[in-house]
């Protein structure tokens, strides 16, 4: 398994950053390898709702099934995805701060690629610090974008 976690404070209103990162129609705008998603069950997102999900990565795009696992509005999302050949990742959103801003946000992603460890082997070597460098990425990206509303 394969860990990135990150951290941005944003200078926004923790209920304004929640409304943006739990908007799946809004991913396209911050996060950087989002492609498209459909089949969305439920408008507001609520625990149990699930999404499909179009992700480009290194050139390469793949489709990841996500579930809405646990859910503590506008606190906490954990998404439990299952991916390509058998791999998963569960990716963390956490908030804190006041309601009048700056909003901390913790991003965290776990993935097991297929393959056992000859697999996270390969995803290192494969993916690399790109998954790190994507988040930040991803991270500044919403930043800027809640920042100049």
């Amino acid at each position: 398994m394969s860990t990135v976690h990150v951290t941005i404070d944003i200078d926004a209103p923790m209920e304004r950053v929640w409304e943006t990162i739990m908007d799946p129609n809004r991913w396209g705008e911050w996060v950087t390898i989002h492609r498209s998603v459909r089949n969305v069950s439920d408008r507001p997102l609520k625990e149990g709702s699930t999404l499909q999900q179009v992700l480009h990565v290194r050139g390469v795009s793949f489709h990841v099934n996500w579930t809405l696992a646990e859910l503590t509005a506008p606190r906490r999302a954990d998404w439990e995805g299952r991916g390509p050949a058998h791999s998963r990742a569960t990716i963390r959103y956490a908030l804190s701060g006041d309601s009048n801003g700056p909003t901390k946000f913790e991003y965290t992603n776990e993935f097991n690629p297929p393959g056992g460890r000859l697999g996270v082997l390969a995803s290192r070597v494969i993916v690399g610090a790109a998954s790190e460098r994507e988040a930040n990425h991803s991270l500044s990206r919403l930043k800027a974008l809640l920042e100049r509303d």
